[in-house]
């Protein structure tokens, strides 16, 4: 059965979206039956895997919540080895149609259950905010991995984040656990970034993962030619440290 992973962050811009591709990414070279569902109205992680969202007719992560399709009807495969379950601006609108119906905040947890025995792990892209979106991810999953920059309002985003872990925990998924707190787009010559790591290494402790992810040109420029770095650019900074982040949580897994 599937490990279902939220990758989330209520602060944007902190490489969200670009880790959900490229850790689904690194997974798929290692073996594992991966299926990534973005939840983020944007569609960033589905064009960044390869989907052509503005010629392509898709059934969409709106349709699955709506109750319009099943899950295994929405997924898509891609050129990279990842299913994908995409999402548009469609999306958006289901916040809006979900607010009085009974049982919202599980919709997503009930579709994936006839298809959690077909993948390793399931990656969620949530959006970065705390809405019905966010919620129905959180609810569906076993954990959650916060990707963060290493600067000091990222501090206090972490903060808002684990304290909505622990209400969603307390009141609609008793097995909801932080997976790991993934320090993105580091730059060691910054101070301020080597503070704030030190800081999350003496408060979490095993929580942060060894792995750290760069700064690194190949990973702005993989998006835009629908590719995860580690097809794109296999050599660069950034594909080895997301094939790292991989072998880490694997090894993590395993002991």
């Amino acid at each position: 059965m599937a490990k279902i992973i939220s990758i989330t962050n209520q602060k944007g811009g902190v490489g969200k979206t670009t880790t959900s591709i490229n850790l689904a990414a690194s997974m798929v070279k290692r073996g594992k039956r991966i299926l990534l569902i973005d939840m983020d109205p944007q569609g960033n992680a589905s064009v960044g895997c390869g989907v052509d969202l503005a010629t392509t007719s898709v059934t969409t992560i709106y349709d699955l919540l709506l109750l319009e399709t099943t899950a295994a009807e929405a997924v898509i495969k891609t050129d990279s080895g990842i299913d994908v379950i995409c999402a548009n601006g469609d999306l958006a609108g289901a916040q809006v149609e979900l607010l009085n119906e009974i049982g919202r905040e599980l919709r997503l947890q009930k579709a994936l259950s006839p298809i959690r025995d077909d993948y390793d792990y399931i990656f969620i892209d949530c959006p970065p905010a705390l809405n019905v979106l966010t919620i129905n991810a959180l609810v569906a999953s076993d954990s959650v991995m916060i990707p963060m920059q290493c600067e000091y309002f990222a501090l206090e985003g972490l903060s808002a984040l684990i304290s909505t872990v622990r209400k969603i925990r307390e009141t609609l998924n008793p097995q909801l656990t932080i997976e790991g707190l993934l320090r993105t787009m580091f730059d060691g010559r910054n101070g301020l970034s080597n503070e704030v790591s030190r800081q999350l290494q003496t408060h979490f402790g095993e929580k942060v993962y060894t792995t750290i992810i760069p700064r690194n040109v190949r990973l702005a420029e993989a998006p835009s030619y629908g590719e995860p770095v580690v097809d794109y650019d296999p050599s660069s900074k950034g594909a080895r440290a997301y094939m790292a982040l991989a072998d880490e949580i694997l090894s993590l897994a395993a002991s």
